[in-house]
């Protein structure tokens, strides 16, 4: 097995080109954006209603280990689930720069 390192006019470049052949454009990054941030609120919403779901349920139990297992394991659900709406409003917000970014530049070029 050879590891070649393809370069610009290599001929079995086919790979680097069909990966390359989708270009970020505005569209993209406004439907990518769009897609990320219902998400993101769609897991907002999940996580208040789990939150809203542990405050009104107590937990009956009179061993302090089920106790702390019990904290323990609401903390962490509804952790995860804020941390999973927080990386995708984190990238609905990049997207939506990134598309900002591209306009300017569209906009840049026709006035050049």
């Amino acid at each position: 097995m050879s590891n070649k390192i393809p370069t610009k006019n290599s001929s079995d470049s086919g790979n680097i080109e069909e990966s390359s052949s989708k270009k970020v454009t505005l569209l993209r990054c406004l439907v990518g954006a769009t897609i990320s941030g219902g998400l993101a609120i769609a897991l907002y919403f999940l996580m208040s209603s789990i939150a809203q779901t542990y405050a009104t349920k107590p937990i009956v139990a009179n061993n302090p280990v089920v106790l702390n297992i019990t904290i323990a394991v609401r903390t962490l659900v509804t952790g995860v689930v804020a941390l999973g709406a927080g990386i995708f409003a984190f990238v609905a917000l990049g997207l939506l720069l990134l598309g900002i970014q591209l306009a300017l530049q569209s906009l840049r070029q026709v006035n050049n």
